[in-house]
């Protein structure tokens, strides 16, 4: 953070590379827990792939 806050010349808000922080401020759609990873795959690329077929 500290680097890039030189960059900028700016101070950033407390937490703003925290996923938390990304999620509230719209850069992410949503917050998966590891072990949760290959079912949430799973299901988006499936609910892709019926959207492909239907289109």
């Amino acid at each position: 953070a500290r680097v890039i806050e030189q960059t900028v010349r700016e101070t950033l808000p407390e937490g703003f590379q925290r996923s938390e922080f990304l999620l509230e401020h719209g850069a992410i759609d949503m917050i998966v827990d590891r072990r949760e990873m290959r079912d949430k795959l799973a299901s988006l690329f499936a609910m892709l792939m019926r959207q492909a077929r239907s289109a």
